[in-house]
């Protein structure tokens, strides 16, 4: 199943045929979009995904990204990744739990998959004496509520949820890995990412996939009081350049990116160019319920000057764009709703 934009980026390819990648996470959103270039790009791919049902997963993801040898197992798992791991040149970790809802609900799940696994996955990496970049996404939940904006990589972290505290954990385990055992890794803290292959069911994995939803089945889009928190929202594609930017850049190990845009939008203005562009739905406001206003963050958009400094990054697709190629894929593939 491929997204509706399937242009290869000719530089990819000569930066990455024939490197062998493993991908942890990658029957996932972000991770099947990643394999996706980097089997284009003719690199060698090794996916590791769990398939927890709720993380959304699905084979369905890869069935046209040609050669992907797929391991289902916990990336804690040594005899499972051991192999895949030792051989890897590149590694991107995407794996884990990003509901910051669900964190609150199973904190001992989330500290689990969030930083358990992952420390397990990188004494893997020690034992077998890895030489593999590996690139950490991380969130920009780690935050907690800014006390300015843009955020930058020296605002202060305070998380608001369990889903924030077990990725600032895993951030340090990759730093001090690298301190201690010369693994080669670095982190990005991404903001709101969308785009296609993205799960839709549930509603505690992102706003705009749970927005979209409601608009192609011409239901009722419900936005949190007077929805005049800003959001800066960033397109999947977007979000695998700078991947691959912090796979290959000799400037990349042992940094910590904020990864955003400077397209910025109220929550409301963002339910309203759904709306408008599936050409269906409609968008009410309701106060806030308690279990999300716990760990409501307010306003919140990133400075990623950093990244564009030193990974020479810049996002490209503005959101009325990206929501356009992401309804349009979701017409295009319905049983993907699901």
């Amino acid at each position: 199943m491929s997204p509706v934009d399937s242009r290869a980026d000719a530089r990819w390819t000569v930066e990455l045929a024939g490197r062998r990648c493993l991908v942890t996470g990658g029957l996932g959103f972000i991770g099947s979009n990643l394999t996706s270039r980097l089997t284009r790009a003719g690199a060698h791919v090794v996916v590791v995904d769990s398939l927890v049902p709720s993380h959304g997963g699905r084979r369905e993801n890869l069935l046209s990204d040609g050669e992907v040898e797929v391991i289902v197992a916990d990336i804690g798992d040594r005899d499972a990744v051991a192999d895949s791991a030792r051989e890897a040149e590149i590694i991107f970790n995407l794996a884990g739990q990003v509901s910051h809802v669900d964190s609150m609900v199973d904190p001992v799940f989330d500290l689990e998959v969030n930083t358990r696994s992952h420390l397990a996955f990188l004494e893997t990496l020690r034992a077998v004496e890895s030489r593999a970049r590996v690139v950490y996404t991380s969130t920009r939940q780690v935050f907690g509520h800014p006390q300015y904006l843009p955020v930058d990589e020296e605002h202060p972290v305070m998380p608001v949820d369990v889903n924030g505290v077990s990725q600032h954990a895993t951030e340090h385990l990759h730093r001090l890995y690298g301190e201690f055992y010369d693994l080669e890794s670095c982190v990005l803290r991404l903001t709101n990412v969308y785009g296609p292959r993205q799960r839709l069911t549930g509603d505690s994995q992102g706003f705009i996939p749970i927005f979209v939803r409601q608009a192609l089945q011409d239901e009722e889009i419900v936005v949190y009081a007077d929805g005049r928190q800003l959001r800066d929202c960033l397109y999947v594609d977007d979000v695998v350049d700078i991947l691959l930017f912090a796979g290959i850049s000799p400037d990349a190990p042992a940094q910590l990116f904020n990864v955003g845009t400077d397209e910025v939008h109220t929550v409301r203005a963002i339910a309203d160019l759904i709306v408008s562009t599936a050409g269906s739905g409609r968008v009410a406001s309701i106060p806030w319920p308690a279990h999300r206003e716990m760990i409501a963050v307010g306003s919140y958009y990133t400075d990623w000057s950093k990244a564009k400094r030193t990974l020479g990054w810049m996002p490209k697709v503005g959101l009325r764009e990206g929501i356009r190629r992401m309804i349009e894929y979701y017409r295009t593939f319905p049983t993907a709703i699901a």
